[in-house]
């Protein structure tokens, strides 16, 4: 929603404001505790800048001289680069029906919302842009990338308050959409529940020109049933109800296995993409898996 929409939209309730105050907070404190030192590092400069011209000085690396500044000049001249520290974030967020699922904490759709803010406040401090992009099998909303605070907060009000509708997830269109959107090589934290097929070819495309990260959302109870007799399972991408016997010892087994396979195959074809991924839950702090997935970031480089 652009400035002028928020505007005729009227003022914004005051359960909505205390909302996304919670969360800013919230992603401040664990940004300063645990992310900044640690962000920074993970994510450099997205590349050169041109400083100025100079005459060269005993030290310098000759391999920046300027050769056509030095025939004129006829002592040596070099370029000095600085490195163009600001980067493009950008937050594409899954908001199919699937994200609405959780039995314990929070659902996906909350879990996306906290990680997301503190990514934003933690670019924010770096002087980064954020830009949000909501989809389900349609583009539902994009932000272009922008900083400031005022910019973090409508992003954190669209993450918990976007309209929510009954739809399936199609990473491929946003991936394609990022793609030809973003010239300039940023950072893509594509964050969802992966609940899809086919998008492989665009994912590897879009991380070729950009560095992509995957968060994959889960829900205790879509890895394992309880034994709590005959449920009925709704598909919430499609509406499609199925009873099943929870109580059946095999079907329980059956259940946990396929969707254990299911996420080993997921982290590979990522892996394979060389794409980094991390696996985070909505019954846990996604804290430590964050951090552990920065950390060997950091390790690698």
């Amino acid at each position: 929603m652009s400035p002028a929409a928020q505007a005729a939209a009227g003022p914004i309730p005051e359960e909505v404001l205390r909302k996304i105050r919670e969360v800013e907070i919230k992603a401040r404190v664990l940004a300063d505790e645990l992310l900044l030192g640690t962000y920074r590092s993970v994510f450099k400069g997205s590349g050169l800048d041109f400083e100025e011209v100079r005459e060269y000085e005993p030290g310098d690396d000759i391999r920046s001289i300027d050769w056509n500044v030095t025939a004129r000049m006829g002592v040596p001249f070099i370029k000095k680069y600085r490195e163009e520290r600001s980067l493009n974030v950008y937050l594409a967020v899954d908001v199919s029906a699937s994200s609405w699922f959780g039995t314990v904490r929070q659902s996906k759709r909350e879990l996306a919302a906290d990680v997301c803010a503190l990514l934003a406040v933690a670019a924010m401090r770096n002087h980064d842009r954020v830009s949000l992009l909501l989809f389900s099998d349609e583009l539902q909303e994009f932000i272009p990338p922008r900083s400031g605070r005022d910019h973090v907060l409508h992003v954190i009000r669209q993450l918990l308050y976007a309209e929510s509708q009954r739809a399936r997830t199609d990473i491929a269109r946003a991936a394609d959409f990022l793609g030809n959107i973003a010239k300039k090589r940023g950072v893509v934290f594509m964050v969802s529940d992966l609940l899809d097929t086919g998008f492989e070819a665009p994912l590897r495309t879009l991380a070729k020109k950009h560095d992509l990260i995957a968060l994959a959302l889960n829900d205790p109870r879509e890895l394992e049933l309880p034994s709590v007799g005959v449920i009925a399972l709704e598909d919430a991408e499609t509406g499609k109800v199925a009873e099943v016997d929870t109580s059946d010892r095999r079907l329980r087994a059956a259940y946990a296995e396929a969707a254990r396979d299911r996420r080993v195959e997921r982290r590979r074809a990522l892996a394979r993409m060389g794409i980094d991924s991390v696996e985070l839950f909505t019954d846990r702090s996604f804290v430590p898996a964050l951090m552990a997935l920065f950390r060997t970031r950091t390790r690698r480089s």
